[in-house]
């Protein structure tokens, strides 16, 4: 798993932790260019400054061109469960591991901060962001019936960390 000062992804791209709210449009235009669901700044927000350290971008200089948002806390009262709230990569870049890599430094956070199980929901037509989950050792939880805004149902993957 890739850790912020090692070598590019790939190429020129670099990951990054988040670092100011003057990343915000770039993360709000690449989620928005690719999740189905209309997430208002305040839903951002809630996300990158509560959990900052959660938050990564995949940059290729100055320009953003990947990022995953993601939380983590206590579930149930028993153990701490993160959670990737959104993940984009440009559409230009993919098939070069942003996602994957992203991913993968998130849950090494995640892991270094406690966490005992990762969850996360994406749309069930959606089949290459499903594969690339699986390919990460996440398993299908359960599907939850028209879960989006678009009525498309959703599968909630997870992945035991302990």
């Amino acid at each position: 798993m890739t850790a912020p000062s090692e070598a590019p992804v790939t190429g020129n791209i670099n990951l990054v932790p988040f670092s100011s709210e003057d990343e915000l449009p770039a993360i709000m235009a690449l989620i928005g260019a690719d999740l189905s669901e209309p997430y208002s700044i305040y839903t951002f927000r809630y996300f990158i400054h509560s959990w900052p350290n959660l938050c990564f971008l995949a940059m290729d200089g100055d320009k953003c061109v990947g990022t995953v948002v993601c939380k983590l806390a206590m579930h149930k009262s028993r153990s701490y469960r993160g959670y990737i709230a959104m993940l984009a990569v440009d559409k230009n870049y993919r098939k070069r591991r942003i996602g994957s890599s992203l991913v993968e430094r998130a849950i090494t956070e995640m892991k270094q901060n406690g966490a005992d199980e990762v969850v996360l929901e994406t749309e069930v037509t959606n089949p290459i962001a499903i594969k690339l989950y699986e390919q990460l050792g996440f398993a299908r939880d359960k599907v939850l019936f028209r879960y989006y805004l678009n009525g498309v149902d959703a599968i909630r993957l997870k992945l035991w960390l302990r």
